[in-house]
C-alpha cells in the first residue's frame, strides 16, 4: 500500500480498538489524533467527518467478522457441519471480544433508539449475519439433519440468545466458564432440533 493508504489503515485499526472499548459514540477525532500522534486536521484528511469515521469503523468490524467467522464456515459441507462451524467460530470470536468488546452488541445499545445512517448500517450488517444463519439452518433442515418441522427463525433466535448471554456473563459479570456454558447450550439446542430419521440403530 502507498503511505497514505497505510496511514488510513492504521487510523482505522486504532479507531476500531477505541470504539470496541468506549463505544462508537466515545470515538472522537481528538482522542484518535492523540492516540496516533497526529493533528486533528491530519485525521480529517482521511475522514471527512466523525460520522464518516464511525461508518468506516463499522465496515471494518463487519469485514473482520466475515473473514473470521462467515467465510471459513461456508467452506464446510452444507447442513449440520456448516451450522456447527458457524456457531463455534462465533463463540471463539466473542471469547476474544470479552476483553475488547463487540461493536454489534455495544452498537445495539447505543443506537437502538437513535435513527440515522449509523444505526441503519449496524442494523443492515446484523441482519445480514442473521440471514446467513437462517439460510444455514434451513439447509440443515433440507439436508435432513434437523427435523422437518424445525422453526428456523426460532432456532436462530435461540442461537443469538446464547451469544448475548455469553457476552453478558463473561464481559459484564465476569463469570468463569461462560464459554463452556454457551457451547453446552448449543449442544442441547441441536439435540432438541436434530432429526431422528436414519439415526444409528434405526431402519432406513
Amino acid at each position: 500500500m502507498r503511505k497514505g493508504e497505510m496511514t488510513r489503515a492504521a487510523i482505522l485499526d486504532e479507531a476500531l480498538q477505541l470504539a470496541s472499548r468506549d463505544g462508537l459514540e466515545g470515538l472522537t477525532i481528538g482522542v484518535l489524533a492523540d492516540r496516533m500522534n497526529m493533528s486533528k486536521s491530519g485525521v480529517f484528511a482521511h475522514f471527512g467527518s466523525r460520522e464518516d469515521l464511525q461508518m468506516e469503523v463499522i465496515r471494518l468490524y463487519h469485514h473482520r467478522f466475515e473473514q473470521e467467522v462467515f467465510y471459513p464456515s461456508i467452506s464446510e459441507p452444507r447442513g449440520m457441519p456448516r451450522l456447527v462451524a458457524m456457531f463455534e467460530r462465533w463463540v471463539k470470536r466473542v471469547s476474544v471480544e470479552i476483553a475488547s468488546g463487540c461493536i454489534y452488541i455495544s452498537g445495539a445499545v447505543e443506537y437502538d433508539d437513535r435513527p440515522g445512517p449509523i444505526r441503519e448500517q449496524l442494523v443492515s450488517m446484523v441482519q445480514a449475519w442473521q440471514n446467513a444463519l437462517l439460510r444455514c439452518v434451513q439447509q440443515a433442515i433440507d439436508s435432513g439433519h434437523l427435523k422437518s418441522d424445525t422453526d428456523a427463525q426460532q432456532m436462530v433466535f435461540e442461537m443469538y440468545g446464547l451469544i448475548l448471554a455469553l457476552h453478558h456473563d463473561a464481559r459484564f459479570l465476569r463469570i468463569p466458564g461462560a464459554v463452556d456454558r454457551a457451547r453446552r447450550g448449543f449442544e442441547r439446542l441441536i439435540e432438541n432440533y436434530r432429526s431422528t430419521d436414519n439415526q444409528p440403530g434405526q431402519q432406513a
